[in-house]
């Protein structure tokens, strides 16, 4: 169809309207859990007397500053939290994830991850890839994991012998660079259910990212003590510039806090420099924003599948993240998607996606993100590794018609460059 915006093929059209179709009840669930937490969100706004005051930023040791402080309470009523720590100067969510393991693990504690392998950017903080660059192994910690199914599904029943003497049990919500299926807030309640039940004293950890306001539930509701994030994803709602927060047990709160900073400050200090304006705004948009991830994400589900490729998860399965899987079976089909995805991006439109050697990977990794924020995978964004399954993670969309042009145009990229042929 050739509109007076975008022109794309009329077979895909034709598609992407069955698709649309298809997702329609998907659709409503999703925004009846948006509604459900854009109320919680407000609630916890109006019962903590957020004002303008509270925007102000501070500066040097930011001592008594009333919006960080604020901010802290609200985030944490919101996610069921005894406390969080939510704070600009995480620059990533990988830093607010090694800021918690090191603010509660100690030399000879064990770190197990239930969930197998962790993502990519994490591996070198453990110490699974690198030597003497300061990570967990270098500092005497020691890490095990119990690995998934065959299935891609938690080894529940080998949970308890896994965490016997384990300190942190560690769990990763989403799917990461696997095509295994995310974790849902009821299995990460029943996994702490098994953990517990043979070493009662373990922390668990959840990395919460891209799971935010996808479920009504965040996994501190169902006895996590420990979740950690990005802002520059869902809890960010798209404003949020930069930053990271962790929430949970207040007294794991405020031994991550001292790792931030230092032993006997913690929390106390840390200016917002004008920031606290942006990530409130952005906690206040998010169930929004996230549903219109979550739809896009949907409808790609639906859409590819009419195209006939697998999609991980399907249109009719449950979501516990913003993040769609896509096996496109060869490389050239992945840059081709990617390429197409940047087409749809607001910023940086005209840019051309290349694989290249990003830090923190063993792999060239090619990345779609046209972006108000550099980086921000709550905006609409591709990416992958180079290699075997040549599958793309596509994630966030801050409305669901631009989230779905770009999806549109990544068929319509792969299309026009003669790699889907058997549209006719």
């Amino acid at each position: 169809m050739k509109q007076d915006f975008f022109y794309i093929d009329p077979k895909i059209e034709g598609l992407a309207q069955s698709a649309q179709q298809k997702a329609r009840s998907a659709f409503e669930q999703i925004d009846e859990i948006m509604e459900y937490n854009s109320l919680k969100v407000l609630s916890a706004f109006t019962q903590n007397g957020i004002s303008e005051s509270h925007f102000a930023g501070s500066t040097g040791y930011g001592y008594d500053d009333r919006g960080r402080d604020a901010l802290d309470r609200v985030f944490a009523q919101v996610t069921g939290s005894e406390d969080a720590l939510v704070r600009h100067n995480f620059v990533s969510g990988t830093h607010a994830l090694i800021t918690a393991l090191f603010g509660v693990l100690r030399p000879g504690d064990l770190m197990v991850s239930v969930t197998g392998k962790p993502y990519d950017t994490l591996e070198e903080a453990i110490g699974l890839r690198g030597e003497g660059s300061g990570s967990l192994k270098d500092f005497g910690v020691r890490y095990a994991q119990l690995d998934l199914t065959r299935q891609g599904t938690v080894d529940l029943d080998g949970i308890p012998q896994a965490v016997k003497g384990a300190k942190v049990v560690y769990i990763q919500r989403s799917r990461g660079y696997s095509l295994r299926p995310s974790i849902s807030v009821e299995t990460i309640g029943e996994i702490v259910k098994r953990a517990r039940s043979v070493n009662p004293d373990a922390v668990v950890m959840v990395d919460n990212c891209y799971g935010e306001f996808v479920e009504k539930l965040e996994p501190t509701q169902v006895g996590a003590d420990l979740i950690i994030g990005s802002l520059i994803k869902n809890p960010g709602g798209g404003i949020a510039k930069t930053g990271g927060y962790i929430a949970g047990k207040a007294r794991l709160v405020e031994l991550c806090a001292y790792r931030l900073t230092s032993p006997g400050m913690g929390k106390e200090v840390g200016c917002t420099l004008g920031e606290s304006r942006s990530m409130f705004m952005g906690l206040f948009w998010a169930p929004s924003v996230v549903a219109s991830a979550v739809k896009t994400a949907v409808f790609a589900a639906a859409l590819f599948e009419e195209l006939g490729f697998s999609v991980y998860p399907k249109v009719t399965e449950a979501r516990t993240d913003i993040i769609q899987a896509i096996e496109l079976g060869d490389e050239k089909r992945l840059i081709a998607f990617c390429q197409g995805m940047q087409k749809g991006a607001p910023i940086d439109s005209f840019v051309t996606p290349e694989p290249w050697n990003m830090p923190g990977y063993d792999s060239p990794v090619i990345m779609a993100a046209g972006a108000f924020t550099g980086g921000a995978s709550i905006e609409l964004s591709a990416d992958a590794p180079i290699r075997a399954p040549y599958a793309a993670w596509m994630q966030g969309g801050l409305t669901y018609p631009t989230g779905k042009m770009g999806v549109m145009l990544a068929a319509q990229s792969m299309y026009e460059q003669g790699l889907m042929k058997e549209l006719y």
